[in-house]
């Protein structure tokens, strides 16, 4: 008989090299909760935009001192928006998702760049959108 064969500690780690990992994917009913939060937000985001940021009749009621949802709602958007905080945040969440993709660092960051979008934070909210796709080329994280 012959030698016996070595063995290759080089096999083992091949073979770990190459295993399939499963990017990931949203299931359907995943698909359908997203696509209920982004209509919400991006929906609530134009209407605080268009009547109640840009409209001058309700400017003009919002500065005189009216106290109604939609001038308080008006007054946080301004603020948040002049300090960029739809960007940053959504940005911030983009990048968590891309380290670990999750659905719920999705739907956060897809009302947080949503928001940003359509409120003037359109850079960064873009960058985060951008992100969020990119996060659908990792590997779903381990389940136990």
């Amino acid at each position: 008989m012959g030698a016996p064969k070595a063995a290759n500690p080089l096999s083992s780690l091949s073979k770990d090299l190459f295993v399939k990992k499963t990017p990931f994917r949203l299931t359907a009913y995943q698909v359908q909760w997203l696509l209920v939060v982004g209509f919400l937000t991006v929906g609530y985001a134009i209407y605080v935009r268009y009547m109640g940021i840009e409209l001058s009749s309700t400017s003009l009621a919002c500065d005189a001192g009216l106290q109604t949802l939609l001038c308080k709602s008006r007054a946080l958007a301004t603020t948040l928006f002049r300090n960029s905080v739809f960007g940053i945040t959504a940005l911030i969440i983009a990048v968590l998702h891309v380290i670990r993709p999750s659905i719920v660092l999705l739907t956060l960051g897809l009302i947080a760049a949503g928001f940003g979008i359509v409120l003037y934070n359109v850079v960064l909210s873009g960058l985060a959108i951008g992100l969020l796709i990119l996060g659908f080329a990792r590997p779903a994280p381990a389940t136990a």
